[in-house]
């Protein structure tokens, strides 16, 4: 699994013949990753390599045809710009301007006559120019001095430096049937403002978008405490020649919804942007609201799709990523929807707007939707079974058809899962009653050896978040599919707190870390009992990373713990006292509905310290040192309980990774460990053979 070559998401040529794709694979035996950018032919999904260069940094296509932009990072921290054909790899390629540092990001807009609009994303330094960590002076003292949060955010201490976005223009020119680009002056678009885009740490092109009519992004709100809010605003900023200077940021309205803002997208075809915002300022789970600029030249005030006069919205979806029409008549959305990321259709008025969405695909997890051609959509999914999966897509065919038809798979990057010995027939999924009036959603996956009659051990899942989701898709830190092969029969839950079916089983959470999960969890097993005769109920282990950590130090100290051969949490909170720890505080004040000196006795109920005098059962603890969501305090404090009280255990800790294990080399490492741990109670084989 971890050497399986990973595919990037497919970015076809406009007229939908060719699309560019990365692909990384790790080698066990050189312990080397190598890295290359590929082309594809979309006719018969044949691909060919354009080049393996470890120096590149990402592509994109430049105007119709068969061109092709790209980064290349120098030695000295720059980046050149090149041009090249893509159907021609030997081909020399034509250089198209050097930038001064590291950027990412890149998005065009056609301003006619030879002249592209560029924007990309980087790092500002606090003169406002684009900062070259290669060229910058190292300070003679490593003091830090903070006097605002945050302090640290996810794996990072934050430096003077910020992100922000740059845009300019690519002018071509041809002399002899010889192409030649000119690249503008670099404009930073935020210089003065204050204010930082992407948003870190993980926003990136979801925050900003331009076209002709100029630049948009999304930022957060600078007056407020960075920390405890997760408001951000859609910003416009009026231009026409991209070369001018920056003009201010002109603000969205979007009355009485002023929560996160994300995926902001203009019309391919008019000044209109489509974006999504939430409404509580302080809550990053809140349900994702569709809203429609008509025209940024006009009018900022934003009109919200599917509004309700109760404000809980006539969709009882959360929608991320929206993707318009080629003739900007209508957009897609993409949604989680019962454990699955789906793509939606709807039209691109909000007045016309009078039906739900239409299910356009529906099968494991959209990452990514592009044109294809005049009138098809290219997506690029994952599933439990495959890390990368090709299709296209006729929109209006499966609109009509609740996503049965007009959908053909390109290309599947481990064969649908065949190259592993996977298949769809391993996976199956049930709902059983919850701790109230609700359905709770398990998967229960079995291993491909699988044979009726006869009975498997348990791996009891719990997700992490606790706003999430166990989803029909590919991971490499949380695969599946990797436990059921060892023999396990993986149960997967999403209990109150999980994302995806609805607002209000997400909402539910609020005030119930250990309360209404925990108990559809207790449901869970009396349902697996009940029901899967082919588990061999005595022979269970339970599992869980970060929220899912919480929850097996809060197993461990209740019935459930006792029905557990042995147990492992994986970044998990051991005293919800110390939550203020972390960074993102808006979300414990959300999620125990308060402060910690206004709801103490919130943070309290909900703490698995207080139950440690009932830790007995063997447990593996993963926590690593740049962990700054949950500090590694957490995993040493209920490391030190179990050691104390002469309970079996083990500590494995990573000093160069954070909430994730990212590295293959660790990952591997991690594997092998919590599968021996794991299988060793079980009376599976050991994965290392012993070693």
């Amino acid at each position: 699994m971890l050497s399986a070559p990973r595919r990037g998401t497919a970015l076809p040529n406009s007229e939908g013949t060719l699309a560019l794709y990365t692909l990384s694979t790790h080698s066990f035996q050189t312990h080397k990753n190598a890295h290359g950018l590929y082309v594809m032919d979309l006719s018969n999904g044949s691909s060919w390599l354009f080049s393996n260069s470890s120096a590149i940094g990402e592509a994109t296509w430049l105007g119709d045809g068969n061109t092709i932009l790209w980064t290349v990072s120098e030695d000295d921290g720059t980046m050149s710009l090149l041009v090249g054909d893509a159907t021609e790899p030997d081909a020399k390629p034509t250089s198209a301007g050097l930038i001064p540092g590291s950027i990412s990001g890149i998005k065009l807009a056609d301003l006619d006559n030879g002249t592209f609009a560029i924007a990309f994303s980087g790092t500002a330094a606090p003169n406002g120019t684009l900062y070259n960590s290669a060229l910058a002076e190292t300070p003679v003292s490593s003091a830090r001095l903070y006097t605002q949060i945050f302090v640290r955010h996810w794996d990072t201490y934050l430096t003077p430096q910020r992100n922000s976005i740059w845009y300019t223009t690519l002018s071509t020119s041809t002399t002899n049937e010889t192409a030649a680009y000119t690249l503008g002056e670099p404009v930073n678009a935020l210089n003065g403002t204050g204010m930082e885009s992407p948003i870190p740490p993980f926003g990136g092109t979801d925050d900003y978008d331009i076209s002709s009519y100029g630049l948009v992004f999304i930022a957060k709100d600078i007056t407020l405490n960075q920390a405890t809010t997760t408001k951000s605003d859609v910003y416009y900023l009026p231009l026409t020649t991209f070369t001018e200077p920056a003009p201010s940021p002109q603000i969205v309205s979007t009355p009485g919804i002023e929560g996160a803002s994300d995926g902001v997208v203009f019309s391919p075809c008019a000044p209109s942007i489509a974006f999504v915002r939430q409404k509580g300022i302080s809550y990053e789970s809140d349900k994702n609201r569709i809203f429609l600029v008509p025209d940024v030249t006009d009018d900022l005030t934003a009109t919200e799709f599917y509004a309700s006069e109760d404000g809980l919205g006539a969709w009882d979806r959360s929608p991320g990523t929206i993707f318009w029409s080629q003739d900007g008549k209508t957009l897609y959305v993409s949604s989680e929807d019962y454990a699955r990321v789906r793509l939606f259709s709807l039209p691109a008025d909000p007045e016309a707007a009078n039906e739900l969405p239409k299910l356009v695909f529906k099968d494991g997890a959209v990452s990514d939707v592009k044109w294809l051609g005049d009138d098809k959509l290219l997506i690029s999914s994952t599933s439990f079974i495959d890390n990368s999966l090709y299709f296209s897509v006729n929109p209006s065919t499966s609109a009509a058809t609740n996503a049965s038809s007009g959908i053909s798979l390109i290309s599947a990057n481990l064969g649908n899962g065949t190259k592993y010995g996977l298949s769809k027939s391993q996976v199956s999924e049930a709902f059983y009653k919850g701790d109230g009036d609700y359905l709770v959603h398990t998967w229960i996956i079995r291993p491909s050896f699988f044979k009726e009659n006869e009975t498997y051990p348990l791996a009891f899942y719990i997700h992490g978040g606790p706003q999430g989701s166990t989803s029909d898709s590919w991971s490499t830190r949380w695969n599946m599919m990797v436990f059921a092969e060892q023999g396990y029969i993986v149960a997967a839950f999403n209990p109150t707190g999980s994302t995806g079916f609805g607002q209000s089983l997400c909402d539910s959470i609020q005030n119930q870390w250990g309360g209404r999960p925990y108990h559809d969890l207790e449901l869970g097993w009396e349902y697996l009992s009940k029901h899967v005769p082919y588990i061999d109920m005595n022979r269970a282990i339970a599992l869980g990373a970060s929220y899912g950590g919480y929850m097996i130090y809060w197993i461990q100290g209740h019935s459930l713990g006792r029905k557990m051969r042995a147990l492992f949490a994986h970044d998990g909170s051991f005293n919800t006292l110390s939550q203020y720890s972390s960074e993102e505080l808006w979300f414990m004040n959300h999620d125990f509905n308060g402060t910690l000196w206004d709801a103490w006795d919130n943070y309290a109920r909900w703490n698995p310290a207080n139950y440690t005098d009932q830790w007995e059962t063997p447990t593996l603890i993963v926590h690593n040192e740049l962990d700054y969501r949950l500090p590694i305090a957490e995993g040493l404090a209920a490391f030190n309980v179990l050691q104390s009280r002469g309970v079996e255990s083990l500590f494995l800790s990573f000093p160069d990774e954070n909430h994730w294990v990212l590295n293959a080399e660790n990952s591997l490492v991690w594997h092998g460990t919590v599968l021996d741990w794991l299988n060793g109670f079980v009376g599976l084989p050991m994965y290392s053979g012993g070693e």
